[in-house]
């Protein structure tokens, strides 16, 4: 056997495998399409970052499903696009920004809008630089020179461009309308920034008295009324009922004295009030509440607005003014009960909504504010879904997540108060106020001001898919090549937020799908299933992960640990398995390429030098390939990660490469050198269908041994080779490998070492099971090391012995002096009831008509087929058994 040097240490060291790769990969500028026009075009967009701060592991598991499927297209020969880039992050990031200027004592007023934004500039390039060396360690094969930020001149001329068209079109309309308002970033936010928490509140039950005092309802000279918002008592403008409540019938007309502020209100009637909830009576604050903004323009009320942007209470609030919102309801509360009019306090938890980015208690707020109409857009959206150009979504639940969501839409608030983002193009006249709508400023700038607002972020990074191919330019080399994007892949936490919206802006600009498929995919969870958050302290950074397992494994276990759409729960048992694993290949490849010649090449020699177990691993290999390609073709990783670690771990590594040392060791050069091609090929094929998940380890491999090619990135990708299946050569090696498994555990059972020379008996009437054993007794020597060895047909099973039933033949271990008949009877029992309990299981399958009809016919013949093997197996069992206790 050959034993050649290798620069290979004999533990597999992430550290010093992964050093250097990603730097030599961008320098061979690998990542970057061919430039093969006759090649045919895939395209994916990296869902862009927020520059808030570091990538989480949920990152890290969204770019490593992209890496994988652009970098198998590439070896495919596609001309393949991955194209990176950032989001601006609107209130996200100037959240953060304002944060670290608070711990300076400053806020953004201090510095002026200006100064504000370069500073947040600052801090892009900051955490820009980070998520670039992260994305480095992670191994994304993207192509940086297209690299695009939502804030850059390309993108920011798209959104102008969208924005006045849609404005033009009447989708885009600026209105005095009730919004969700962040009162610490002093800004709207979108439904879908609103996250609902359970908190603990009241029901504060108040007297309203009549106006009249010679009105009274059930004997009481006031109505009782409840809610859960005192503070926003003084912007009360009537007290509603519903119009089909008797109870209520006289009371509509008349009016009360609004509590605190001395100030009548009418009692009117609307269908809007639940006549089964509470009294069926309700306050109508219409600045303070959507519902009762809605009433309130039925009904012609006044809009009473008793709150400043920082949620502290204005002029309107009377002597509560200055107090902010929650020192105001207690104070409020307390006056209320002094002068006698509150009748109860019922404590509750109900949920209340907060702002996604900073955590506090959004307020309903009257602001006016841009708007897209959404229904026609929608409308569009959910049309095309039932046409040639729908998005293919995967899993096919999710289209229904977004058909949900697009038939029970809203319209979409677009306007932010804040400095960081894309501020909105329209003008109003200084002394007109006529509004100017345009991409660029109207030429007498002097008498117009701009509207301070900048736009919603997802606003942009809808438009993402295409505007960072060249669009608004539709001759854009780049647009016209690669859009529509081929995949999208994102987590189903924003289909809402962003992939909804991408699609309808997509349809409404291109007329086109912004993407064929999208992958959606689930949330990384810690170890017990709970959302890993900051709060609960059980975040985990990747890149700690990748520190100490190495990118690979992590990649490995992102990729091959859960179904698609499904949650996965991060483990660090699992990532010892995968560093085990990948250890295994490593091990592997080192024997293999320590065993190769100087003339070794990963070829395929002529089929007539092939030995059983070169034919199996062949037909093992191109039954891999396919599989895998199928599952990748499928987005099913997980299968495909299963189909992989079978053939490595069991196939090559336990068994071809194990076997291939008889004829390593063997004087026939002509035969160690077939075995020796056919390694390299083996490890060659098989480096190639892990690279897209392991590219930093099989690179290092793949470079250490007989190769064609500077990169394992732009290599072939293995393709099926029809030559190579071979049915009998996979059912002959089973056998086998059956029999060899089946002496080794009756050596275990009996504890009689390898050492302890035994004899081997096969009992079988299978001419080729026959043919097959005696043809691979070097194989058998080697694994089983038999003094005897008898095949036959007749042969009559010693007395004292142990037996086991493989496929068509019994094997029998004449162990006189260490088999009791008592305990290898024993041992029989359980192989019966185990081989029973199998018969009954297929035979209750198969007895299932719905399982028959429905099953692939395929399923239904391999459930019939182990069903029949069993069969054999139990009758061949229980005679041995039958047998056995006949000589006690």
């Amino acid at each position: 056997m050959a034993d050649k040097q290798v620069d290979m240490p004999t533990k597999y060291d992430p550290t010093a495998v992964e050093a250097g790769r990603y730097q030599t990969w961008l320098d061979e500028d690998v990542f970057k399409p061919s430039g093969d026009k006759k090649a045919k075009p895939y395209s994916i967009v990296l869902p862009p970052p927020n520059v808030t701060g570091k990538l989480h592991l949920g990152h890290a598991w969204d770019t490593t499903l992209q890496d994988m499927i652009i970098r198998q297209k590439r070896m495919q020969g596609f001309d393949t696009l991955w194209l990176p880039g950032m989001d601006h992050a609107g209130i996200a990031t100037q959240a953060k920004v304002e944060a670290r200027l608070r711990e300076q004592g400053i806020t953004r007023y201090d510095l002026g809008r200006e100064k504000f934004v370069n500073k947040v500039w600052e801090w892009k390039d900051e955490y820009a630089a980070t998520i670039h060396k992260q994305w480095a360690k992670m191994g994304l094969s993207m192509d940086y020179s297209r690299e695009r930020f939502t804030l850059d001149d390309g993108l920011s001329d798209a959104v102008k461009k969208v924005f006045v068209a849609l404005y033009k079109k009447g989708l885009i309309y600026r209105g005095e309308y009730i919004i969700n308002w962040d009162p610490q970033a002093r800004t709207a936010l979108s439904d879908i920034e609103v996250i609902h928490k359970d908190d603990k509140g009241a029901f504060y039950h108040v007297k309203y008295p009549f106006a009249n005092p010679d009105d009274t309802f059930n004997g009481k000279h006031y109505i009782e009324i409840a809610t859960t918002r005192p503070e926003t008592m003084m912007g009360d403008t009537a007290v509603a009922v519903n119009p089909d409540d008797d109870r209520y019938k006289e009371l509509v007309g008349k009016k009360v004295i609004l509590p605190l502020a001395n100030r009548e209100i009418p009692i009117i009637a609307d269908q809007y009030v639940d006549i089964n909830f509470g009294t069926g009576m309700v306050k109508i604050t219409p600045a303070h509440d959507p519902n009762d903004f809605l009433v309130g323009n039925r009904h012609n009320l006044e809009r009473i607005n008793t709150m400043n942007e920082d949620a502290s209470m204005n002029e309107r609030a009377g002597k509560y003014a200055g107090m902010d919102r929650f020192d105001a309801r207690k104070a409020m509360v307390a006056d209320l009960d002094e002068q006698g009019l509150m009748i109860k306090i019922d404590p509750i938890v109900h949920a209340v909504g907060h702002s996604e980015r900073t955590g506090v208690q959004v307020e309903a707020r009257l602001s006016t504010q841009w708007f897209v109409k959404m229904k026609p857009l929608a409308e569009a959206a959910i049309k095309n879904q039932k046409g040639d150009d729908a998005v293919d979504f995967v899993p096919k639940r999710f289209e229904d997540t977004f058909l949900q969501w697009m038939e029970n839409i809203h319209d979409w608030v677009i306007s932010r108060q804040l400095w960081w983002g894309h501020q909105i193009p329209a003008w109003y006249n200084k002394k007109t106020g006529e509004v100017y709508v345009n991409e660029e400023a109207p030429k007498d700038i002097e008498n117009w001001e701009q509207d301070p607002d900048v736009l919603d972020t997802w606003f942009s990074s809808a438009l993402w898919p295409f505007s960072t191919m060249g669009w608004p330019n539709v001759d854009a080399p780049d647009y016209k090549r690669y859009f529509p994007v081929d995949t999208l892949v994102t987590g189903y936490d924003i289909i809402p937020f962003w992939v909804s919206r991408m699609i309808f802006q997509s349809l409404e600009f291109t007329g086109r799908r912004p993407f064929k498929h999208a992958l959606i995919h689930g949330l990384i969870r810690a170890e017990d299933g709970r959302k890993m958050s900051k709060s609960l302290g059980n975040g985990i950074d990747p890149m700690d992960v990748i520190d100490k397992y190495g990118a690979d494994a992590l990649r490995w276990f992102l990729s091959t640990g859960s179904t698609a759409g499904q949650d996965v729960r991060f483990s660090y048992d699992k990532m010892d398995s995968a560093w085990n694993f990948i250890n295994k290949i490593w091990n592997a490849s080192r024997f293999v390429i320590m065993n190769l010649d100087e003339n070794t090449k990963p070829v395929v020699p002529a089929a007539d030098k092939w030995d059983l177990t070169d034919k199996w691993i062949l037909s093992r290999l191109n039954d891999t390939v396919k599989h895998v390609t199928e599952m990748f073709d499928k987005f099913d990783f997980g299968e495909a990660g299963r189909s992989l670690y079978n053939f490595i771990w069991n196939d090559f590594c336990d068994w071809y490469i194990e076997m291939s040392k008889e004829v390593l060791n063997g004087d026939d050069e002509a035969a160690k050198a077939t075995k020796q091609d056919l390694l390299a090929y083996v490890l060659d094929q098989t480096l190639r269908l892990l690279q897209p998940i392991m590219p930093f380890v099989t690179e290092a491999i793949w470079q250490a041994m007989p190769h064609d090619g500077k990169s394992l990135v732009t290599a072939a990708y293995p393709v099926d080779h029809p030559e190579f299946s071979n049915a009998k050569a996979e059912s002959d090696m089973t056998s086998l490998i059956d029999l060899i498994k089946a002496v080794r555990n009756i050596r275990a059972e009996a504890n009689a070492p390898m050492s302890t020379p035994i004899d081997l008996q096969i009992k079988t009437s299978n001419a080729n099971l026959q043919s097959v054993f005696e043809g691979n007794r070097d194989f058998i020597d080697r694994f089983v090391h038999p003094k005897d060895f008898e095949i036959g047909a007749d042969l009559t099973a010693p007395k004292l012995a142990m037996t086991a039933v493989i496929t068509d033949a019994e094997v029998s271990v004449p162990l006189a002096e260490l088999v009791d008949l008592n305990d290898e009877a024993a041992r029989l029992d359980k192989e019966v009831a185990k081989f029973t309990a199998e018969v009954q299981r297929a035979t209750k399958k198969l007895g299932n008509e719905r399982f028959v009809a429905n099953a692939p016919e395929d399923v239904v013949n391999a459930e019939r087929e182990k069903q029949a093997d069993n069969e054999k197996k139990l009758a061949a069992t229980q005679q041995r058994l039958a047998d056995i206790k006949a000589q006690l």
